[in-house]
């Protein structure tokens, strides 16, 4: 297939994603739909490696994730970084609920091999899905091997509709809420009246805006993700911390103190395109669920994506409401688990755009809601689900 062909096919894609998702208001989220169509691509004549054809290989989608991370971290300030301990809590209770009802209840439906297969993919990404595959491979369970890349593969089916719809519900309320004057945002809370966003960082005032291009953007945004990188690196011998974390951290500070300004990709004119690429090499693992494997595996997959989505519900319901948060935002934010970065960021977005052309109201909604679903989603996938992993291979390995 010729790279265009396979680009246009792609785009095509995507685009239907979004027309669909505006056409139901976000209630059938473009994530959703896009893989749908991409499974069924898969399935007929789409080749295995069409992402890599059409110019996204895994080294540029890590470039891509490097720098969209650090990029969502100047949408938020000290303060409300400080403030999402909520989010952890909640995202942790969540957690806790799929381990717990699976352990139980899913050890009774399903074996206990297979419960302790399942668990870490369902609540984290990659690498906790393939932590548990090679340790299943290396037990002798090649099917159980199998069953923990398919649940990486499918569980964001039963996550994009579900989050897409709570979001809606959060949102409603919140939107009616602030045009009552009953909710201020933070961001309104700290600055009064919404200041117009510098076109300058403000340690960068007194150089010419004739210097400020696309490329000074880039290039300071590499800047920080480059740092964040290296902090992992120096940091290894003594604690593992993601370099996707220490990026949204460090986008966080770098804003705050005036290295950055608000979503540098954006005002480069590069936004779209790092997305549209992130999210091609996202939907490139569903290559591997093929209709045999769906076949074979699909009742234990259902049966423990399902289990676990109920004990993620109650326990996150029942903590965020002892926390004070609605139980649609707090089962949205442990939803994240089962998809992680960039699609909590455009489902959360796609939402908003859905409920409000009000610029104003817009801003108010993802001050609310942005903020956790970003650090809900690089808890759960980047952090937890890695220990989780680490801990159930050897349990497993054991038996």
């Amino acid at each position: 297939m010729a790279q265009m062909t396979a680009f246009t096919l792609l785009m095509a894609i995507l685009y239907i994603g979004d027309v669909v998702s505006s056409k139901t208001k976000a209630w059938i989220s473009s994530v959703f739909v896009c893989a749908v169509l991409f499974v069924v691509g898969y399935w007929t004549f789409f080749p295995e490696n069409i992402v890599e054809i059409a110019g996204i290989p895994p080294v540029v989608a890590t470039l891509l994730m490097y720098l969209l991370i650090t990029n969502m971290g100047t949408l938020l300030s000290i303060k409300e970084l400080a403030n999402q301990w909520k989010t952890i809590v909640i995202t942790l209770s969540g957690i806790l609920g799929i381990v717990v009802l699976l352990l139980t209840l899913g050890s009774i439906v399903f074996d206990f091999q297979t419960v302790l297969v399942a668990v870490p993919p369902l609540v984290g990404g990659v690498v906790s899905s393939l932590i548990m595959s090679e340790a299943a491979q290396t037990a002798g369970l090649t099917s159980l091997s199998v069953l923990a890349i398919l649940i990486y593969v499918m569980q964001g089916f039963a996550g994009y509709p579900l989050t897409s719809i709570m979001l809606k519900k959060e949102g409603k309320r919140m939107l009616e809420k602030y045009r009552k004057g009953e909710w201020t945002p933070v961001h309104e809370q700290e600055n009064g009246e919404k200041e117009a966003e510098e076109d300058i960082p403000r340690l960068f005032e007194t150089i010419p805006k004739k210097y400020h291009t696309d490329f000074s953007r880039i290039f300071r945004l590499a800047i920080v993700a480059l740092v964040a990188y290296y902090v992992s690196v120096w940091s290894a011998p003594f604690v593992s911390i993601s370099p996707f974390v220490l990026c949204l951290f460090f986008g966080v500070v770098a804003s705050s103190v005036g290295f950055l300004e608000k979503q540098p990709l954006k005002k480069a004119n590069s936004f779209g395109f790092a997305i549209l690429g992130l999210m091609l090499f996202i939907f490139d693992g569903l290559k591997k669920a093929t209709p045999e494997m769906l076949e074979e595996l699909f009742l234990p997959m259902v049966g423990i994506i399902v289990i676990g989505v109920i004990g993620m519900y109650v326990f996150s319901a029942v903590v965020g409401k002892l926390l004070g948060v609605s139980k649609e935002m707090a089962f949205a934010v442990s939803l994240t688990a089962l998809y992680g970065f960039p699609a909590d960021y455009i489902i959360t977005n796609e939402v908003i755009q859905s409920l409000t052309e009000d610029e104003k109201e817009k801003e108010a909604l993802t001050s609310h809601m942005m903020p956790p679903m970003l650090v809900a989603g690089f808890i759960t996938v980047t952090i937890v689900s890695v220990v989780l992993a680490g801990i159930f291979s050897s349990i497993l390995l054991s038996l």
